[in-house]
């Protein structure tokens, strides 16, 4: 047992993403006792365990669930009806993700910047906003969040994106925006937002695609948010976060930029207006 807490400290103090199984409890003949305990970590290496065989088996399904952003849930295992065992007894296991608190970097500190900063972190984002605007990226308006009072060149040498992290560009500029984009497109992140009308977005997505080294853009969302006819700033967040909820708890589908997708920006962006 004593190796699998070792495990955990070890992950959250490198970043590191986990998943652990603990038995609740048992009825009848099982092969573990209650406590017994599986982590899986991100590499998929297994330590502990919560009995061997069917049993392991399947929570080992659930735990790369959670590894991929599923929440936690209670699992209660007949052994006999669900697995096929021959044990009689039952299991009630519960399995969690293990991890620090993901990271998301705003790009913006602006009314829709603050709105989006403010639900995020009542849903558990550890939240850093990056504007340069010294007037509007303020402790008051961004209580207990880290502030980058900076350009994004300079955000780009202070901050270390990991593979982890969510990037949302909702900046007052198109110009912002596109260098922000530029420098931190290519960067390893989990999520890139990016709000804007659809010929801003094809235009800037059009100049980054250019370049020599463009980005895959693999994990792109634009325009951001899911789909709610949202109006003002704080219905926008309300979009933005309901959007990285879903790709948190593996309940979206990553919305990759396709040729066709980009074919789609672009009509839609350069049709004339009616």
């Amino acid at each position: 047992m004593r190796e699998v807490f070792e495990a955990i400290v070890l992950a959250l103090e490198h970043g590191e993403r986990a998943a652990l199984a603990t038995v609740l409890s048992t009825t009848g003949s099982t092969p573990q006792v209650a406590g017994a305990r599986l982590l899986m970590r991100a590499t998929g290496e297994l330590i502990g365990t919560v009995g061997g065989g069917a049993v392991e088996q399947r929570i080992r399904t659930e735990l790369e669930r959670r590894l991929n952003g599923a929440a936690a849930r209670t699992l209660h295992l007949d052994l006999g009806r669900d697995l096929g065992m021959s044990c009689g007894g039952s299991m009630d296991i519960f399995v969690e993700p293990i991890g620090p608190t993901p990271r998301l970097l705003i790009f913006g500190a602006g009314h829709v910047g603050r709105a989006t900063a403010e639900l995020a972190r009542k849903v558990d984002f550890n939240v850093v906003v990056v504007d340069a605007r010294a007037e509007q990226n303020t402790e008051a308006r961004f209580p207990h969040c880290r502030r980058l009072v900076c350009d994004a060149k300079s955000a780009a040498e202070q901050l270390a994106p990991s593979a982890d992290d969510w990037l949302l560009f909702v900046s007052h500029s198109h110009a912002v925006d596109a260098e922000a984009l530029a420098l931190f497109a290519r960067r390893p992140h989990r999520y890139l937002g990016l709000m804007g009308s659809k010929r801003k977005i094809y235009s800037m997505l059009e100049q980054l695609l250019a370049t020599a080294d463009a980005p895959s853009l693999e994990h792109l969302y634009a325009p951001v948010g899911v789909t709610l006819g949202a109006e003002t700033p704080e219905e926008i967040a309300v979009s933005i976060v309901a959007e990285l909820i879903a790709l948190r708890r593996g309940e979206a589908r990553p919305r990759a930029l396709e040729d066709s997708t980009f074919a789609r920006l672009r009509a839609e962006a350069t049709c004339p207006r009616r």
